[in-house]
């Protein structure tokens, strides 16, 4: 009696497992965004949340949230309902950059989220004011090796991504220049393109609407080869910093629990708006490579960046204090 009791509640579980994917969704999606409105995350959530929406059948709502480099935004996607109504937007700063620098970090990348799928990967970029006496890579390094510490750099936060490649570019180059961290991209595009910092390292779909305009200039960038909307900019391998060339990603993730048919189908449909060439070209004028892949390669490629960043921590001794 009590196998056959067991058997049952089995059956039952599978079954409404199922049924609940098969109606899912049923309400509105809440889509958070790890960092303040203006920057490459809010970027590309904006431009894929829309056409996810309808291809689910119900509005998919951005919502940000910055703060501690993107871990506080993090920390409430992990805390949420594993029901596929709260799904958050993932990148190399909340699930690599900032977990490597901050022990106290509010969640386990390992074992607290759901990997769904990777949207796009995009190259990094510094750039200067053009007030600034140089105008190309040579010139900002000649400039920052004779003067240490007299020249600032903007990045999204503590333990992003770029504040991290920076650290990086400074060990190989043996450089020094001081870090101004904000609560997110767009806070320090503002006040690199004001002339408040005169350096940022930025991911360059945030910072290319203002190098554009010519109210930036981009020294260097970190992409596999050239960017086509930067021909003359070269990447860091050019310039002999192959170890800083690395590029971001932007994910799709949830909770621990998310019910692998909800996963699936968020996939799914994700997958089936980046085959549309209008949002295809929208991500990639950013200078962004359309990436959909799989949950598991996703998961994978988010424990090799982890793993990278914690070795530039222990190398440089870095810690938020």
């Amino acid at each position: 009696m009590i196998r056959r009791s067991a058997l049952v509640l089995g059956i039952l579980a599978i079954f409404g497992t199922t049924a609940h994917a098969q109606g899912y969704p049923q309400k509105p999606i809440r889509l958070l965004v790890p960092f303040a409105a203006g920057g490459t995350t809010d970027l590309i959530a904006r431009i894929v949340a829309e056409p996810l929406g309808r291809e689910l059948g119900q509005p998919v709502v951005v919502e940000n949230k910055g703060g501690g480099g993107g871990s506080i935004g993090a920390a409430e996607t992990a805390r949420a309902n594993p029901d596929g109504y709260n799904l958050g937007m993932a990148t190399v700063s909340t699930t690599a950059t900032n977990p490597a620098i901050n022990p106290k970090i509010p969640y386990n990348v390992a074992t607290d989220f759901a990997p769904i799928i990777n949207i796009a990967a995009t190259p990094n970029v510094i750039a200067a004011h053009p007030n600034l006496p140089f105008r190309d890579y040579k010139g900002m390094l000649a400039a920052v090796k004779k003067e240490p510490g007299k020249y600032a750099y903007a990045s999204p936060g503590n333990g992003s991504i770029t504040h991290l490649m920076m650290e990086m570019f400074k060990l190989s180059t043996q450089t020094f220049m001081v870090h101004v961290p904000y609560r997110g991209s767009g806070p320090a595009l503002n006040d690199a393109v004001a002339g408040q910092v005169p350096l940022i390292f930025d991911n360059l779909p945030s910072a290319l609407p203002f190098i554009k305009e010519k109210r930036l200039t981009a020294l260097v960038v970190a992409a596999p080869q050239r960017v086509p909307a930067l021909p003359d900019v070269p990447t860091f391998k050019e310039v002999g910093l192959e170890s800083v060339n690395r590029m971001a990603y932007y994910g799709l993730i949830g909770p621990k629990g998310l019910p692998r048919d909800i996963v699936d189908k968020v996939n799914a449909a994700t997958r089936k708006v980046l085959q549309d060439p209008a949002i295809r070209k929208r991500i990639e004028e950013t200078g962004s490579i359309i990436m959909a892949d799989t949950p598991e390669a996703f998961a994978r490629q988010m424990r090799e960046e982890l793993a990278v960043y914690k070795d530039v921590v222990a190398k440089q001794k870095l810690s938020l204090d």
